[in-house]
């Protein structure tokens, strides 16, 4: 996979330097997501539909408050 013709974006989360990215690949209808500090390492692949879920369930939570966050994921 070449990751170089890959648009790249950076999680809005992002702080201190610990930070995601996430690309959308079309040609494979895949997400893929890396770390922004080892951008040539291992890139995680996920379906666009277990995307979502993953994201949303981060959202909720993170939206109930740091100590329930920390036992649903």
């Amino acid at each position: 996979m070449d990751n170089q013709r890959l648009m790249w974006v950076k999680s809005s989360y992002s702080s201190s330097g610990n930070c995601i990215e996430v690309a959308a690949r079309d040609d494979r209808n895949r997400v893929l997501v890396r770390d922004t500090k080892d951008r040539r390492g291992p890139v995680l692949r996920f379906s666009p539909a277990a995307w979502r879920r993953f994201a949303d369930q981060l959202k909720r939570s993170l939206a109930s408050g740091p100590n329930r966050a920390s036992r649903r994921l």
